[in-house]
């Protein structure tokens, strides 16, 4: 089969034959329609990271979406999107015509939703809904603040918030394009990333009508500071990633006084049924249009040039390859 082979940690993948997965117990082995690159794919395959050096050569890919082709768990012909901990343990993922998958990694899909769109959301939709379901539990009226609404998570975030009953959303955004497809996502209000904590503080308290009462972070940094600073009474802030640094400023005293909460999130703490359950809901609702990523598609052959491109930061969408 073709497939997205990494033969170095570090550079690019390249297209070429790869072994086809071979059926085993307690793995189904999929038909890849779609998959994208994600932040992890490039951190696991890096041979820096906390998951030590990938032995090669494999395939990336922690996620994508397909047809089952061989299974004990469900019909062939099942369509479904799927994880795999590629670059992370050994063994293949999702980049490539055919993928084996743990059994428990599978969920079935039947929301009408293309296949390069589920890839888009993907787990990043799943944090969004999780963030605001399981974390920050989000009750309806309340604003939502949603730092680096520019990213995937961001963007999911936005709708997700919407379909949960936000009575406003305000997106923090760098560039112009995410600015404005921010606003066609559905925020009320778009906030430029830019300037010292001082006046990104006014910024966003002017925008969340005085106080947010959930954030989305998937940034820290200075965005995060602005942030809890602007805390309602009962307000919660929940960090998924550290896109703009690792470090954060907080008052103590203004955290005591509004009674605020600081909490922490990752899909590695997910049961595969809250994964599925998330994205079942995130894939009923991007069928009909509430919860969207923007993507571009490109052909698996052409996985080096996208792979460098994501990786220099010149990746203005997601990128999900098609084999």
């Amino acid at each position: 089969m073709r497939a997205a082979v990494l033969s170095t940690p570090g550079d690019a993948p390249a297209c070429a034959e790869h072994p086809d997965p071979a059926p085993a117990g307690g793995r189904s082995v999929v038909r890849v329609t779609a998959a994208p690159i994600v932040p992890l794919d490039q951190l696991a395959a890096s041979g820096t990271s906390y998951f030590g050096r990938p032995a090669v050569p494999y395939v990336p890919g922690v996620q994508g979406v397909g047809v089952v082709e061989e299974s004990a768990a469900l019909p062939a012909g099942t369509r479904v999107w799927f994880a795999t901990s590629a670059g992370m343990a050994p063994g293949d993922g999702g980049l490539a015509e055919r993928c084996s998958v743990a059994d428990a990694d599978l969920v079935a899909v039947d929301a009408d939703v293309p296949d390069v769109h589920l890839a888009a959301l993907g787990l990043s939709a799943v944090a969004a809904w999780r963030v605001l379901t399981a974390r920050a539990r989000l009750r309806s009226g309340e604003t939502v603040l949603v730092l680096g609404a520019g990213g995937a998570v961001g963007q999911a975030a936005i709708g997700a918030a919407r379909v949960l009953g936000a009575g406003r959303v305000v997106a923090v955004c760098r560039s112009a394009d995410s600015q404005q497809r921010a606003r066609e996502l559905g925020a009320d209000a778009v906030v430029p990333l830019q300037g010292n904590a001082d006046a990104l503080t006014g910024r966003l308290a002017d925008a969340c009508g005085g106080r947010a009462d959930v954030v989305v972070d998937p940034v820290f940094g200075v965005a995060a500071t602005a942030a809890s600073r602007v805390l309602a009474d009962g307000g919660r802030l929940v960090n998924l990633g550290g896109a703009s640094g690792d470090v954060a400023e907080f008052s103590s005293a203004v955290l005591r006084s509004r009674t605020a909460a600081l909490l922490g999130y990752t899909n590695n703490a997910l049961t595969p049924a809250e994964r599925a359950e998330a994205l079942t809901a995130v894939s009923r609702h991007a069928a009909d249009g509430r919860i969207a990523v923007a993507h571009e598609v490109l052909p698996l052959a052409e996985v080096s040039g996208a792979w460098t491109r994501q990786a220099a930061g010149q990746a203005t969408a997601r990128l999900v390859l098609t084999p």
